[in-house]
């Protein structure tokens, strides 16, 4: 019989240029380094160290090595003697280490995440924790058993057809070395363990029938079966697998949406990230369990488990829970001519790995890829290759990507997945929150067969507050107003086939220098830590929860200057009552959810709002100044916004463009100030954003400027413009920003 042995403890691991040190798996060399900014985590290759000792090992005839997740690059040794190399940090991959099996043999795994050209991830938005950050296992089998070999099979395939009201399944069994003589047990299991079939044969592809199948539907009844396939030797059990599936028809209609089981199902969840604070990308269960329980809490049905494959065990949390999953590989931001073999090979592995898997209905193809464009010839034939394979392996799911705000919606490379979404930061990045829904009513009127999808929106929020939010503050009452307004958009449009919050925690990205803490990006719905929710998730949570609740916006804004403040109040319950020191100040219906309340500020007040059979509660201060403490400070900022002067009735470099461009002098300072940055982009290697020079400069990224370019750039200031630029290596000087703000000093703003 299989015997799996878990090799997480006692391993020696080694950095360059230090001594070896004990560690237990799973583990990450970037726990702190890859969360503390600067863009300067260590990248390279790192030693683990174990010795196996026979006679601590089961008996068996073969003995497989499985590293669950080693980011990115691995080798294996066996007494200095290499046997394997495996390309991709996400998944699973095992090494036949039988023959290597001595007394005591050494066992060493050189990780590597330097970069390279020719496996993905290389260029995005999160740190590339280096590290054996899953489990390892010993996987002890007889000469015949399940496949162990084919790109981490899990060994069985099962694929359901509904036919009305009963399912035919088909189950494929993959084998090595079975011999003469030797059969298949097949057994289906309901979700109590009462067989509902079993079959004995010689074949390792069968079909059973299901009469009366309870379906697996969602979040409302998350029905799971069980197949189990054991290889007989007579009456001799020699090896088995099992897996669960669920049987579920989905669809998904480019004016209604997403349908699961005939019925309209709208999809709205987040996206996640696999990393925590101090702990990188070494998860335990415990850690999934909790990011999976807050999802649920925040009523979401889906979840884009991006930008890599993940845990097998959250993707079981993701079936037991009745989340519909997007899953994806590492295609990512830079398409590179050398890594078409990667992408391949990463594909193979997350579907062969993941078929299983009832919450899983699209295979990511890539996200944001085309930074550089989308004619590329390669980046179309790559992505016309990873199509092609996914429908080959894959008959019963569909086909997405993620899409660059700024690609073309007429591109070629827009037509070749079967759906797609677009990652959207009107309100956050530039542009308005406004235009987010008339760009999808565009899409959708001038592309009316393609569905079409959001699976990234949002804006950074963190312990800064004001009650005048704005662009690009970093408050959690501007995260709070920015996805009020989304969810209102997003969610009335019922042609959008999902939608997808960036992100559902803060996450690592060593090379961010944004909000006052470097390290990170902190679009989180919840803190890294998973401590603190902030109130935007709590807006979510009122459209998409049914557990009743009510929630205080603003706890951590206490200190406030004004005489009549602002309060709002988040709850599925149709209706608040706000008490403010006992005394009642109104009772408000809101058929979006969100409740607001003019509250008088003066001295300590305590707030309890009120719906139905739930309270929560909240304090107020009245402040003669503004608590410092609230108020971003940029670190490294050449000028923070409260620096610069704002004469009453002008402008200065806080104005946004699309104020300033409304005067004439205000457009005349406009092109100054673009001239000055794109002479400081041609001064630089970032001119094209691929580390070369640009002939001419140009935009960085090669952008080419358009009318909804513009746009988006009217809802940045100078300021803002100059601060972000930083992270890029272009550089204002104080001095250049003081003068424009001088000149725009002297120019009267627009009446409102």
């Amino acid at each position: 019989m299989r015997t799996i042995l878990n090799l997480n403890k006692d391993w020696l691991f080694k950095k360059p240029s230090e001594d070896a040190v004990a560690v237990d798996l799973p583990h990450s060399w970037n726990s702190v380094d890859g969360q503390d900014g600067g863009a300067d985590y260590f990248r390279g290759t790192c030693r683990y160290t174990k010795t196996l000792k026979k006679t601590e090992l089961p008996e068996s005839d073969c003995y497989y090595l499985e590293i669950r997740g080693a980011n990115s690059s691995a080798d294996v040794y066996a007494d200095g003697e290499k046997l394997a190399h495996h390309d991709g940090g996400y998944s699973t991959w095992r090494v036949d280490i039988t023959k290597h099996i001595k007394d005591e043999t050494v066992l060493e795994i050189d990780v590597d995440n330097a970069a390279n050209d020719t496996v993905y991830p290389q260029m995005a938005d999160f740190t590339f924790y280096g590290g054996i950050y899953r489990d390892v296992n010993l996987i002890c089998v007889p000469e015949s058993h399940f496949d162990l070999d084919y790109y981490g099979t899990p060994g069985l395939k099962v694929t359901p057809e509904i036919k009305g009201k009963d399912a035919e399944i088909e189950i494929e069994a993959y084998l090595t070395n079975k011999k003469d003589g030797q059969t298949l047990r097949y057994t289906i299991y309901d979700a109590e363990g009462g067989v509902v079939a079993t079959k004995t044969t010689d074949d390792d592809d069968e079909d059973f029938d299901i009469k009366n199948v309870h379906l697996w539907h969602g979040r409302k009844d998350p029905y799971l079966y069980t197949a189990r396939v054991e290889l007989l030797d007579g009456d001799k059990v020699l090896d088995e697998v099992s897996t669960r599936f669920g049987c579920r028809t989905f669809r998904i209609d480019p004016n209604e949406g997403f349908f699961l089981n005939g019925e309209k199902y709208p999809l709205h969840g987040v996206s996640r990230h696999q990393d925590r604070w101090g702990i990188g990308n070494a998860l335990l269960p415990e850690h999934h369990k909790e990011d999976m329980e807050l999802i649920c809490e925040v009523g979401a049905n889906t979840i884009r488990l991006a930008h890599y494959q993940h845990d097998q065990y959250f993707y079981d949390l993701c079936d037991e829970k009745g989340m519909v999953i997007w899953a994806e590989i590492p295609y990512i931001s830079q398409h590179m001519a050398t890594g078409r073999e990667n992408t391949i090979s990463q594909m193979k592995e997350l579907i062969t790995q993941n078929y299983n898997h009832a919450s899983i209905v699209v295979w990511g193809l890539s996200n944001e890829i085309t930074m550089h464009g989308a004619a590329d010839p390669d980046l179309i034939e790559n992505h016309r290759i990873l199509n092609d394979l996914c429908k080959k392996m894959d008959k019963t799911r569909l086909t997405t990507i993620a899409c660059l705000s700024m690609c073309d919606p007429d591109s070629e490379y827009i037509k070749i997945p079967d759906v797609i979404s677009y990652n959207h930061y009107f309100g956050w990045y530039g542009g308005e929150t406004s235009m987010n829904g008339p760009w999808f009513d565009k899409f959708h009127k001038n592309h009316p067969d393609i569905p079409i999808g959001c699976s990234e929106y949002g804006c950074e929020a963190l312990n800064w507050h004001t009650s005048k939010p704005q662009q690009g503050d970093y408050t959690e009452e501007y995260q709070a107003y920015y996805h009020e307004e989304l969810i209102k958009q997003l969610f009335t449009r019922e042609y959008i086939w999902s939608t997808h919050v960036w992100n559902m925690f803060d996450f690592g990205a060593d090379a961010r220098q944004e909000g006052g803490e470097n390290g990170q990006n902190h679009k989180g719905l919840v803190t890294m830590d998973r401590k603190y929710k902030k109130d935007s998730f709590y807006a979510y949570k009122a459209w998409l929860s049914d557990e009743p609740f009510v929630h205080l916006c603003g706890k951590r804004y206490v200190d406030r200057v004004e005489e009549v403040t602002k309060v709002t109040v988040y709850s599925n319950l149709p209706e608040v009552e706000l008490f403010a020191n006992g005394k009642s100040l109104g009772k408000k219906t809101a058929a979006d959810h969100f409740f607001y309340f003019d509250v008088p500020n003066e001295g300590e007040t305590a707030l309890v709002a009120a719906a139905g059979d739930c309270k929560d509660e909240s304090t107020i201060r009245k402040v003669d100044t503004i608590n410092e403490e609230y108020v971003f400070k940029e670190k490294g900022a050449i000028l923070n916004w409260f620096d610069i002067t704002e004469p009453e009735g002008y402008l200065s470099i806080n104005n946004k463009f699309s104020t300033i461009c409304s005067t004439f002098k205000g457009k005349l300072a406009t092109v100054s100030f673009v001239l000055l940055l794109l002479k400081k982009f041609k001064g630089t290697k970032k001119g094209d954003g691929n580390g070369e020079k640009k002939k001419g400069g140009g935009m960085p990224g090669g952008i080419k400027p358009s009318k909804e370019l513009l746009q988006m750039a009217g809802a940045f200031t100078p300021l803002r413009i100059a601060n972000l630029i930083g992270a890029m290596e272009v550089k204002f000087t104080k001095e250049e920003l003081l003068a424009l703000n001088a000149k725009l000093n002297k120019i009267k703003a627009p009446k409102e």
